[in-house]
């Protein structure tokens, strides 16, 4: 019933505009047949019939030149009658055509007088007539006479006649002449009001027809908007709820005031809105625990989580705290969950700034990774770099933090993070059981990251990366060569790197630090000794305390006692105790 209902309505109202819109469209038909009467007259009747009384004129200029034409033809000493007959012939032609042209103005200005249907001055057009018939009638009255006379003088050779009688011709012919211009003047006059009658119709069928439309337009919408107020109103607060839930807001719901199908669609989407909010708790609950890109981007892309896994090239992250253990053991439980939380917090933002993915924490250790679909492969490296810069410069300001979270002036402990990426080729998917799924990269360059980190204790330094991710970075980081190392588990060694600053904020004691190391670091591997003890010595010089500068120096004095093995490269062996 309720259906069939808003049908009516809905049909009621494109019902009720059809009529409206035929009611506007009849009107302005017949508002516009009455100018297409009015214009017809004025170009069908009033234009011709001023046309014929103007020709009228230039038929009585014709007939006066043909009269002259005749005089001078047959006055001359000898009278040259072939063109006398032709002037004559023309002549008389003439007089027949000017009366059909003032015959055919009357009878224009007569069909304008009968019809009922304009809005004419009837009494001056019928003056016109008057004008017009009594000019004619009396024109050919004395013209009669006065041809009569002419050629009776013409052919008794009556020359002074001839002169008197064409005298009178010509202010025949100009008294008519002002008559007619007379009758024109006025019937122009009549042109005019016939034409400003056009337009006034004209103006007044469009005037009506916007008034009409207008009528329509407001009927139509007071009409719809009574009918269908109580089926839009329940379906507008449908929308503004809809538009909640896409800013995101789900904490509202949809009153409902009918028990019809739009009240039984409101009471469904306040049900989809409580599921949302559901399931948003549980986003938000779980997206602590797991990551919201990867998160989204199995939800988005199910894809990447293909269990079988895909091989890719990854910047891999390891960061721990240094210190930590000595630390825990001087603070309470809860001193030391307020410790790992405000350092996991300081380390993660850096990582999540510049695009990485915390894949887990492993007590105060923070395994990340960079790469595919998460970011450029070619920006990874660079991020992965600039993001253990950012984690550096957060110590200073997590040392002061520290005394104060746990209401003590210091610490047992000096704490400091120790950082180690690499860049290589790693499997990456869904790894787990199917009680359990974890997304993850796995392989050895992300053995090589871990055992980078753990390296930096052996070098007294903060951040090692790998030879690939160096040679990635090298246009955005300023890098320096730390050592050739054997990582545990591989065979091959290769090169590390230590990141000092970002391109183009190198101090200058970095420079010189940097520069003595480097000649150092090429003595030490071709056995000069003294060479690469002086090196290291400068390099101290320039930044004292610097780590790696003294492992190598403590190295040199030690080979300088016991020479190293026949075939040895320069390569440490990490396991090396």
């Amino acid at each position: 019933m309720f259906r069939r209902s808003i049908r009516q309505k809905i049909a009621g109202i494109a019902a009720g505009l059809i009529v409206l819109a035929v009611i506007a469209s009849l009107l302005s038909m017949v508002l516009a047949s009455r100018v297409g009467h009015l214009l017809d007259e004025l170009t069908n009747r009033y234009i011709p019939a001023y046309g014929h009384l103007a020709r009228v004129n230039i038929r009585s200029l014709e007939r006066s030149l043909a009269l002259r034409r005749m005089v001078m033809a047959k006055m001359q000493a000898l009278p040259d009658e072939v063109a006398y007959s032709a002037a004559r012939k023309a002549y008389e032609d003439i007089d027949p055509v000017l009366i059909g042209e003032a015959a055919a103005a009357r009878k224009l200005i007569d069909s304008i007088i009968q019809d009922p249907d304009t809005p004419s001055n009837k009494a001056e057009l019928g003056r016109i007539d008057d004008r017009i018939d009594n000019a004619i009638s009396d024109l050919r009255r004395r013209l009669v006479e006065e041809n009569a006379t002419l050629l009776r003088q013409m052919n008794d050779g009556d020359t002074a006649g001839v002169k008197q009688t064409m005298a009178r011709t010509d202010q025949l012919r100009d008294e008519f002449h002002a008559r007619i211009e007379s009758i024109r003047t006025d019937m122009l006059a009549q042109v005019a009001a016939a034409a400003n009658n056009v337009m006034t119709a004209q103006n007044r069928a469009i005037v009506i027809s916007a008034i009409v439309t207008a009528i329509a337009g407001v009927l139509g919408f007071v009409f719809a908007m009574l009918v269908g107020s109580g089926i839009t109103r329940p379906v507008m607060r449908l929308l503004e709820g809809a538009r909640e839930v896409e800013a995101g807001r789900l904490d509202g719901s949809i009153t409902i005031t009918t028990q019809d199908e739009i009240g039984q669609l409101s009471a469904a989407f306040n049900r989809m809105i409580e599921t949302l909010r559901h399931n948003q708790r549980i986003r938000e609950t779980f997206g602590r625990y797991i990551n919201p890109r990867i998160a989204e981007g199995l939800l988005e892309q199910p894809a990447i989580a293909a269990t079988e896994g895909q091989r890719r090239l990854m910047t891999v992250m390891f960061c721990d705290m240094k210190g930590f253990t000595s630390l825990s053991e001087g603070v309470t439980p809860r001193g030391l969950v307020k410790i790992m939380n405000l350092y996991l917090a300081t380390m993660s933002e850096p990582i999540n700034a510049q695009g990485g993915i915390i894949d887990k924490y492993i007590g105060d250790a923070i395994m990340a990774y960079w790469g595919a679909p998460f970011v450029e492969e070619a920006e990874q490296a660079d991020l992965a770099a600039l993001a253990a810069l950012d984690m550096i410069g957060c110590v200073a300001g997590l040392r002061k933090e520290l005394p104060e979270l746990l209401g003590v002036r210091t610490i047992p402990t000096d704490c400091d993070v120790r950082i180690g990426i690499a860049t290589g080729e790693a499997l990456v998917g869904s790894i787990g059981s199917r009680l359990m799924m974890s997304y993850t990269v796995l392989g050895d360059t992300v053995n090589l990251a871990s055992r980078l980190e753990g390296a930096n204790k052996f070098y007294g330094c903060r951040c090692l990366i790998s030879e690939a991710t160096a040679s990635a970075c090298a246009h955005a980081i300023e890098l320096r060569e730390i050592d050739r190392l054997v990582a545990v588990g591989q065979t091959q060694s290769q090169a590390v790197f230590e990141i000092m600053a970002r391109k183009g904020e190198f101090t200058s004691q970095q420079t010189l630090l940097r520069q003595h190391y480097s000649e150092g670091l090429a003595a030490y591997r071709e056995r000069r000794w003294d060479d690469a003890t002086r090196a290291f010595a400068a390099a101290l010089d320039a930044v004292p305390g610097d780590g790696p500068s003294m492992t190598l120096m403590e190295r040199v004095d030690a080979y300088t006692k016991t020479p190293p093995a026949a075939g040895w490269d320069g390569a440490w062996q990490m396991d090396r105790k």
